[in-house]
């Protein structure tokens, strides 16, 4: 009876895709560092040879310094592909295939944007463009995408064996890549929040009505999930909680506890440190324990205790983004001394990571601890000071990559996640060859890129509120 049922079930592997992402232990942090290079770095280096391109043909019309503009379907997607080409491929090589040359690439990219940079210097153009900079907003539309490609790659990679194990999900303490996505989405999130913005007239019943989106994909991923008998690691959130109703929670308590973005840094950091405190005390056990009662708090222990971690991240990233790029004391502040203090943050907060993992409690996304939020500030404000070095040479617009994830970053997520679900229930992703399973992220993510730009192009945005 018990083989019949399995072999009805739409996902016969489920049990083998669980312990597939079990109990694995993370990277290391400077193998972290060298990845978070990669992305950035590439997309640099293709809006440099962009702006490049643009100016030879700027030569015949007045100086127009913009990139290519989309006139026709044909030139915009040959445009799309080539951003694909050119960085969405080579991340998914670096993340798959050439694993064990992060490092090697890394510091080859590196290498590469300092001589470019010193080979541009002395340029005209460079003087003309540098004088004609905007302020580091500009770069948080490329910091953002940035988030959601690397993870709309890794949630279907990482169910294949090309996959390496220690850039998936650690179980309780270490790190992997993977494990900085949703602290990434809370950072990137804060940073161009509504409270950082300082914009108060928003009512609670507005809130609400913004956050009831996310509430009700959090429920539709449960229902879906369950009714087509989907693989979930229960040690992630928990049985119930998954990252949609994490995000909720954080907005919601943001939307209730109102504070002024130049307080909110100090109150995450009290938070953070009373949580810390907390784990510190014991809660740390019971949370990566694998014993659950029946109630629902226990049950879904770990998505539920680490919102503490997660609205102090939030509380920082919203001080942050006041700050850096908000605060109107800073007009007269010119693009590098903001282009310093983004490359001091990102070197504090690594250092930072570093000392409250060695002494205080390891790096932890489960319980969403001091160590790992730091670890997230150091990754993404690494990813965000790499982004600013475009501006060295010329601010240039945003790749036509860019412009269509950033139109539809929600929408490209949740695509992202209907096509991983579609690849897992027809495609036995564990027995798939490196050959099988790179032909099929190569199709994936290139139709993840197509679908995003064809909205993009029509102007179609996929809004849920």
């Amino acid at each position: 009876m018990e083989s019949r049922l399995l072999d009805k079930s739409l996902n016969p592997n489920k049990l083998l895709k669980e312990q597939f992402v079990s109990n694995l232990t993370g990277s290391s942090l400077t193998e972290i560092a060298a990845l978070s290079t990669i992305v950035p770095a590439l997309v640099v280096l293709r809006k440099w040879s962009s702006g490049d391109n643009t100016r030879r043909d700027a030569a015949k019309k007045n100086g127009d310094r913009v990139l290519p503009v989309r006139k026709d379907w044909m030139q915009y997607f040959c445009t799309l592909v080539v951003d694909y080409l050119t960085v969405v491929l080579p991340v998914l090589l670096v993340f798959t295939v050439l694993d064990e040359w992060a490092y090697m690439c890394s510091i080859s990219l590196v290498i590469l944007i300092a001589v470019y940079i010193m080979f541009k210097r002395s340029q005209s153009h460079l003087k003309a463009g540098l004088s004609q900079l905007p302020s580091l907003r500009a770069d948080i539309s490329s910091y953002r995408v940035s988030v959601v490609l690397v993870t709309c790659l890794c949630i279907l990679a990482v169910d294949f064996k090309i996959f390496p194990r220690r850039y998936a999900k650690a179980e309780t303490y270490g790190s992997g890549i993977m494990d900085l996505g949703v602290g990434s989405f809370v950072v990137a999130n804060a940073l161009v929040s509504r409270q950082a913005r300082n914009i108060t007239t928003m009512s609670f019943r507005t809130a609400l009505s913004s956050i009831s989106p996310l509430v009700f994909l959090g429920f539709a991923r449960i229902l879906s999930t369950s009714g087509v008998d989907y693989q979930v690691h229960v040690g992630e959130y928990g049985v119930h909680w998954n990252f949609f109703f994490t995000l909720a929670a954080v907005s919601i308590l943001t939307s209730i506890v109102r504070i002024h973005p130049k307080h909110c840094g100090l109150v995450g950091l009290l938070i953070l440190a009373g949580y810390q405190i907390w784990l510190s005390s014991g809660l740390n056990e019971y949370l990566i324990s694998d014993k659950r009662s029946a109630d629902l708090i226990s049950q879904n222990k770990e998505g539920i205790y680490s919102i503490l971690g997660y609205w102090g991240m939030f509380l920082i990233g919203v001080s942050l983004g006041y700050y850096l790029f908000v605060d109107t004391s800073l007009k007269g502040k010119n693009r590098n001394t903001q282009v310093v203090k983004v490359w001091v943050l990102a070197a504090s907060f690594w250092i930072l990571a570093i000392i409250l993992d060695s002494y205080i409690e390891r790096v932890s996304r489960r319980m969403c601890n001091f160590a790992y939020v730091m670890l997230v500030f150091g990754q993404n404000f690494q990813v965000l000071s790499i982004l600013t070095l475009a501006g060295f040479i010329s601010y240039e617009k945003n790749l036509v990559l860019e412009d269509a994830f950033n139109q539809n970053m929600l929408g490209s997520f949740l695509l992202a996640n209907i096509l991983t679900g579609l690849v897992n229930l027809s495609v036995d992703t564990l027995s798939a060859s490196s050959l099988t399973a790179f032909m099929i992220l190569s199709v994936y993510t290139f139709t993840l890129c197509m679908v995003t730009g064809l909205a993009h192009f029509f102007g179609v945005r996929m809004k849920f509120w």
